[in-house]
C-alpha cells in the first residue's frame, strides 16, 4: 500500500492540456516553414500529452525525455513543468521533481496538484514538516481531496503529531467511505498511542473493506497475539502472508510506516514456528502484489 501519493495528478492534465491549448493555425507560406512561439508552445504541450500517455503504460524512460524537451519548447507553460516535475519524483529523482515543480508553482500558484505533488515529494525526503506546509497549502486551494488528506496525515504521523494525523486520516475516509488504506493508518496510530482495542477495531474495519489487502490483516494478528489470541492470530497472519508476503519483511513495514511499538511485537510474532514455516512457503511461490482503492 503505498504511503504517499501516487502519480494521479498529472493523469488529470490530460484533459486540462486539452481544453487549455487549442491547436495552432496550420496555414502556412508555400516552402517556407513557420515556428512561431505560439507553435512551439503547443508542440510542447502535445509533447507533455504524449508524456502522460507513457506514463499510464508506466514507461518512464520514454515519457521523461519528452517530458524534458516540453518544458524547453513551452517553458511559460506550467503544465510542462508540473508533468516533468511529477515525472522526476515518480522516478525518485526527488531534488530535480522539487526544482521542476517550485518552477511550475512559480508559473501558476493556484493549481493545487502541483502543492499535492510537492508534499509527496518533501515527504519522500523526510522532509515532514515542509511536506506539511504545501499539503496544507494544496487543500486551501482545493479541500477535500482524499489522497491529499491522506498524505497529510502520514506527514502529522511522522512527525508524532497524533491527534492531527488521525484527524486527517477522518475527513480522508469522510470523503471515500471505503478508503480503506486511511483507517488501517488510525490503527497504526492508535496503536502507538497504546490503544490495542482501538486499532484492532480500525484494522478489522478496514478488512471487513477489503478483504484482500494484507496490511490490515497482518497488523490485526501481531495485535491479538500480542493479547494471547494465539491460534487465531497465527491464522490470520498467514492469510496476510499468502496475499502479499513482502510484509514479513520489518524494513517494508517501517517503509509503510508502522511504528517502533507495533514492530516490535510483529518481530515476536514472525519468530513464531508456524509463521516461519507460512514465510517459507509464500516466498516460494509468486507474491499477489495488492493495491490501494483510489
Amino acid at each position: 500500500m503505498p504511503k504517499y501519493l501516487p502519480l494521479i495528478s498529472i493523469f488529470v492534465l490530460l484533459g486540462f492540456l486539452s481544453a487549455q491549448a487549442p491547436v495552432a493555425g496550420q496555414a502556412l507560406v508555400p516552402y517556407t516553414l513557420q515556428l512561431d512561439s505560439k507553435q512551439l508552445e503547443q508542440q510542447g504541450l502535445n509533447l507533455a500529452q504524449d508524456a502522460v500517455q507513457l506514463v499510464r503504460f508506466q514507461q518512464y524512460e520514454l515519457a521523461l525525455p519528452r517530458a524534458e524537451l516540453a518544458t524547453q519548447l513551452a517553458p511559460k507553460a506550467f503544465q510542462t513543468w508540473f508533468i516533468l516535475g511529477s515525472l522526476y519524483v515518480q522516478t525518485k529523482e526527488l531534488d530535480q521533481g522539487i526544482t521542476a515543480l517550485e518552477r511550475a508553482k512559480s508559473l501558476d500558484p493556484k493549481e493545487s496538484g502541483i502543492y499535492f505533488t510537492l508534499g509527496s515529494a518533501r515527504f519522500q525526503k523526510a522532509e515532514y514538516s515542509k511536506a506539511v506546509a504545501e499539503l496544507e497549502a494544496g487543500l486551501k486551494i482545493k479541500p477535500n481531496v482524499p489522497e491529499a488528506l491522506f498524505d497529510l496525515g502520514n506527514a502529522y504521523y511522522m512527525l508524532k503529531a497524533y491527534p492531527k494525523a488521525i484527524a486527517q486520516y477522518e475527513k480522508a475516509v469522510a470523503q471515500e467511505k471505503k478508503f480503506w488504506p486511511a483507517i488501517n493508518n488510525i490503527g497504526l496510530v492508535k496503536y502507538e498511542q497504546g490503544d490495542i482495542r482501538g486499532a484492532l477495531d480500525k484494522w478489522q474495519a478496514a478488512i471487513a473493506i477489503d478483504d484482500e489487502a494484507a496490511e490490515p490483516q497482518l497488523a490485526a494478528a501481531v495485535a491479538m497475539y500480542a493479547q494471547g489470541e494465539q491460534e487465531k492470530a497465527i491464522a490470520l497472519g498467514e492469510a496476510a502472508l499468502r496475499i502479499d508476503s513482502r510484509y514479513a519483511d520489518l524494513d517494508f513495514l517501517k517503509e509503510n510506516l508502522w511504528g517502533e511499538r507495533l514492530l516490535t511485537e510483529t518481530q515476536k510474532f514472525l519468530a513464531n514456528p508456524k509463521i516461519q514455516a507460512s514465510i517459507a512457503q509464500s516466498q516460494a511461490s509468486p507474491t499477489q502484489v495488492e493495491s490501494a482503492p483510489r
